[in-house]
């Protein structure tokens, strides 16, 4: 009885260590977890609300810079598939009518589309492509453009610094035609240009008839999509170049103007308003372009072409 009763003093006794059969768990459990971290770190924290806070807005604004992307579109009928194939247009996806009719431009279109590679071709029935183009004449071809991945307007700058040269850039004001931001992407490529800034809204983007009219050249020249085209210029001000806008009764002829052999920013207006109100007071100087001809304005495309000519004979 004596030995049964030690037995259990032993097995009810609370001495002091791991019991056995713990493992070691009760001891480990008493070791320190590390320093403490700081507040900016502890959840609920008031500094960590805070740093989560700025962590959001940084991110906000590293989409924001990157300029963002356009809405994709769709190109449809024969010839113009065809035609934005050849133009080098980007593509994504070709629809395929079944059962179509396999003539000349069908071929020549998917001869193009498999050429390129990185496009895919399906087949889809008419309903289906009658409900993907809202009921257009499609002809049996649907070809899918991706959207545009537009640069932000102080890459443009950054760009140029980079490779030692002064910034020429095309600023557009008002432009609503996709063949117009077409023509002076082509034209600021040509004259050795760094890109062309657009505004965000009420403005020409890049469409498949913008890619078209840039004869290619929109694969090598950016073209930058501001928010606000007057801080978008305040901003280039800042970096040191000159804004340069063309207007009618502009008090410079654009000739005369040495500015143009240095950093510039050249804004081009609209054919029928010109340049609007808060952008004309931001330009350091306003020209003019003579032309002895009589011609009351001249479409921006053929405009900035003019300018970028004067700009490209004083760099060199």
């Amino acid at each position: 009885m004596a030995g049964n009763s030690q037995r259990r003093n032993r097995r009810t006794s609370n001495k002091k260590g791991a019991q056995v059969g713990s493992g070691g768990q009760r001891r480990r459990g008493l070791e320190g977890k590390g320093p403490t971290p700081p507040a900016s770190a502890r959840k609920g924290h008031k500094k960590n609300r805070v740093a989560n806070a700025q962590a959001k807005q940084t991110a906000r604004r590293t989409v924001a810079r990157r300029g963002g992307k356009g809405t994709s579109e769709m190109v449809v009928g024969r010839n113009p598939v065809f035609e934005a194939l050849r133009d080098g247009v980007p593509a994504s996806m070709l629809y395929v009518q079944q059962f179509i009719d396999n003539d000349e431009r069908v071929r020549e279109a998917l001869q193009l589309a498999t050429g390129r590679g990185n496009i895919h071709i399906m087949e889809a029935p008419r309903p289906e492509l009658d409900r993907m183009t809202n009921g257009l004449n499609h002809q049996g071809l649907v070809l899918q453009v991706p959207p545009y991945e537009y640069a932000h307007h102080e890459d443009l700058v950054a760009a140029a610094f980079d490779n030692h040269e002064d910034p020429l850039i095309v600023a557009l004001d008002g432009v609503t035609d996709p063949r117009n931001l077409g023509a002076v992407v082509r034209s600021v490529s040509a004259f050795g240009g760094h890109g062309v800034v657009v505004p965000e809204r009420r403005a020409a983007g890049m469409t498949a008839g913008a890619w078209k009219s840039s004869a290619g050249t929109a694969a090598r020249t950016p073209v930058a999509r501001a928010t606000n085209l007057t801080r978008a210029l305040e901003s280039y001000q800042k970096a040191g170049l000159t804004v340069v806008g063309l207007a009618a009764d502009g008090d410079h002829e654009v000739g005369d103007l040495e500015a143009l052999g240095g950093p510039v920013v050249i804004v081009v207006g609209s054919e029928g308003k010109g340049l609007s109100r808060l952008v004309g007071e931001t330009c350091d100087y306003l020209v003019r372009i003579p032309m002895p001809g009589g011609a009351e304005s001249l479409n921006a495309g053929v405009a900035a072409g003019v300018v970028l000519y004067e700009a490209a004979k004083r760099r060199v």
